[in-house]
């Protein structure tokens, strides 16, 4: 599937997500086409079977049964062929857009996994999960039902003229001149409808995130006697989106009520002309009957349909506008320009390494400062700290070191470039712990071979009693197999980040990069998880982002990141980039 990288309307993002499907949708689009022909063959045999039935009772002649029987056969095979025709057109259209929905989430978890812990960017966890499901979901409409519409508007009713044509051209006239007021009111109103589904789908992502965002803080909740107060935000949201959501229906309602109007004020013109020719009253031909009763019937068979595509198309038109706002809220994390690492080498890491910056410098896609150049070296199974303001680039710098982002100056493991390394080989040595455990809603045992798979039970208590985990586990009643929920619901902060941190004891990774650890935990539960990690990560090469330095008397260095200078105090090197 095309990439989306650069800055597009949504209507070309659109056309560029269709392509991979072209094939299957123009498919569909040539059995709608057929369905077209057979209704026209239809009325055709209709019109025929009733005229003769009329001519034949007026000169009381006895009606042919074998000419009865013939069109009854191929009535037959026009009324199943069109609906299985539809059927077949659907299914194709319905596998395109499922495949299409599939690749396009495949697409933005790729995007979201190359930003790596950047993808806050683009939202919480709860909006980027609304994002994905929803969001994504709303572009069925566009690609199963609009695609083929949009064609099959301009082709069906240029059929059914060019058969109105041979039987009364001023019919097909008028068929032609009354066709343009549909779609111009769909415009109309398409348009308010399109700007009323995007401010909704916001307002979905909004409401998500918050959600989200109640439901993992409800302890804290609970403790601060706000639980009414979340409840009411909670019931305030779910009004403003179900009155914008009644706001979008009346608009389609609306819609589709001028639609239905216009079509059948045409086809009204329609049948007066036709009637009043009949009866040889038409004021520029009076007494001649411009067209035979089974032209005439055949044409007013045929006057639904001519409108059909176009009161569908209408009705089609709100799946475009809900998908061109869904696109349009994806098109952020699509239209990243991922940096791709550009390292290939292959290095092994048998002991914990040295990592050496050399005036490490890191700057946003718009050229602003991340973090200003920086030097430093640390030695195998070295143990530093980052400190410094909100702002200056201890987070980015980690992320250099995953190699997410890209960065001038160099970085040097045992004396190899990372640029050079290869990225996914190089993070499978790395264990990475943030403020939030990255904890699924599984069992504790399975949390845990998340980091190393084909770790025994044993391997697991081994970890677990490593971070003074296991005497709690052990006395729940399924042990190991205790399931938590999302975000590792059902533990403390302090023990989620312990079983983190026994997911990084898992790994055996020599290098271990910290981004403040215990910075939603109370003073106490911070300094034993500091003195955890300091036992735990002897050996390791390990940098640790820390606003606070309680507990973390066994560091060697601690670097500060905030002006040009460099200075020592008390042993520890503070570096002041």
């Amino acid at each position: 599937m095309p990439k989306l990288t650069s800055p597009t309307k949504p209507a070309q993002q659109l056309a560029a997500l269709l392509q991979s499907q072209r094939k299957r949708l123009n498919s569909a689009l040539l059995l709608a086409v057929s369905a077209s022909l057979l209704f026209i063959l239809q009325c055709y045999l209709l019109a025929s079977l009733f005229a003769s039935w009329l001519i034949a009772s007026q000169q009381g002649l006895q009606f042919d049964s074998s000419h009865l029987l013939n069109t009854l056969l191929w009535l037959a095979l026009c009324l199943l062929g069109r609906p299985a025709l539809q059927y077949c057109r659907e299914q194709l259209s319905l596998k395109a857009s499922q495949h299409i929905r599939s690749r396009l989430r495949v697409q933005l978890l790729a995007k979201l996994a190359d930003a790596g812990p950047a993808k806050n960017q683009y939202g919480n966890d709860g909006s980027l999960s609304s994002k994905l499901l929803e969001q994504v979901d709303a572009l069925d409409g566009f690609i199963s039902r609009y695609y083929v519409q949009r064609y099959l508007v301009l082709i069906t009713p240029l059929l059914l003229v060019s058969t109105t044509f041979i039987y009364s051209p001023l019919a097909a006239v008028i068929l032609l001149v009354t066709a343009p007021l549909v779609p111009l009111f769909m415009i109309l109103l398409g348009n308010a409808a399109a700007g009323a589904s995007q401010r909704q789908l916001q307002q979905l992502s909004r409401m998500s995130g918050r959600f989200l965002d109640l439901v993992r803080g409800m302890p804290t909740l609970q403790q601060l006697q706000a639980t009414e107060r979340a409840a009411q935000s909670v019931a305030n949201a779910a009004g403003r989106y179900r009155d914008s959501s009644m706001g979008v229906l009346k608009l389609a309602f609306l819609s589709g009520a001028v639609l239905e109007f216009f079509s059948a004020l045409a086809i009204a013109l329609l049948a007066l002309y036709l009637g009043l020719g009949l009866l040889g009253i038409l004021p520029w031909a009076k007494e001649v009957i411009p067209v035979p009763y089974q032209g005439a019937l055949f044409i007013l068979l045929l006057a639904p349909e001519f409108y059909a595509p176009l009161r569908q198309l209408g009705s089609d038109y709100h799946a475009k506008a809900q998908a061109e706002a869904a696109i349009d809220e994806l098109s952020p994390i699509l239209q990243r320009r991922a940096w791709q690492h550009p390292g290939t080498q292959l290095l092994t890491l048998s002991s914990a390494p040295q990592i050496s910056l050399q005036q490490l410098h890191i700057l946003t896609a718009e050229q602003r400062q991340r973090l200003a150049p920086v030097s430093f070296s640390i030695k195998s199974g070295g143990r530093i700290a980052l400190q410094g303001p909100s702002g200056c680039g201890k987070s980015s710098l980690l992320h250099a070191l995953l190699g997410f982002v890209p960065y001038q100056g160099d970085i040097l493991i045992n004396q190899h470039s990372l640029a050079q390394l290869e990225r996914n080989h190089w993070q499978q040595q790395l264990g990475y712990m943030a403020q939030y455990s990255s904890i699924a809603a599984a069992s504790i045992a399975d949390n845990l071979r998340l980091a190393a798979p084909d770790a025994s039970e044993q391997q697991l208590i081994a970890a677990l009693q490593q971070v003074e985990l296991w005497p709690l586990i052990q006395q729940l009643p399924l042990g190991l197999n205790t399931m938590l929920g999302e975000r590792g619901r059902g533990l403390s902060g302090g023990q989620l980040q312990r079983l983190a941190l026994a997911q990084l004891l898992l790994r055996d990774a020599k290098v271990w990069l910290l981004d403040e650890p215990t910075a939603h935990l109370d003073g106490a539960t911070a300094y034993r998880l500091h003195q955890l990690i300091g036992t735990l990560s002897q050996g390791k090469t390990l940098i640790i982002v820390s606003h606070q330095l309680h507990g973390l008397d066994w560091l060697d260095q601690v670097i500060r990141l905030d002006n040009p200078a460099i200075s020592h105090i008390d042993g520890a090197q503070y570096v002041q980039a």
